[in-house]
């Protein structure tokens, strides 16, 4: 599987925003999914410039969250911004890791990012408690390369 438009039916495409929008539901926090087939550079690296393409790190209280996904290298990143680093435990985004490779290794890339989704979902309202006033900054679409 190399094409990117092939990673995730359609219809998978729209539970995953189903979950975005569910995790984002009770917080300020904004969480994107940025699919792309691969990378030349370190994934964490290529994590952090879509991060910045893609606006996350311009959020109020930078509690954004991105996971990045390079299709044909077999790779994801989780990045989170300093709001949401600095208040996480030192193993949450190792332990998000686990929980969607068990997922992945399973060909359930749906379920792994929604596993993902949902946890940071649950450490973003913990921290970022929705608050009257506050809006959506960034689009809940998966964005692809």
């Amino acid at each position: 599987m190399s094409k990117v438009e092939d990673f995730l039916t359609p219809a998978e495409e729209l539970e995953i925003v189903k979950a975005i929008r569910i995790a984002e539901k009770n917080t300020s926090g904004e969480i994107r999914v940025h699919i792309e087939r691969t990378t030349t550079m370190d994934a964490y690296e290529r994590a952090k410039e879509v991060f910045h393409e893609l606006k996350m790190d311009e959020t109020a209280l930078k509690n954004g969250v991105l996971i990045y996904l390079a299709v044909d290298d077999h790779n994801f990143v989780i990045c989170g911004d300093k709001g949401i680093n600095d208040v996480v435990g030192a193993d949450f985004w190792n332990c998000t890791r686990d929980a969607m490779v068990v997922q992945f290794k399973q060909n359930n890339f749906k379920q792994g990012l929604v596993d993902g989704i949902l946890r940071a979902g649950e450490q973003l309202k913990k921290y970022f408690p929705w608050q009257e006033g506050d809006t959506n900054e960034l689009s809940n679409e998966i964005s692809k390369g």
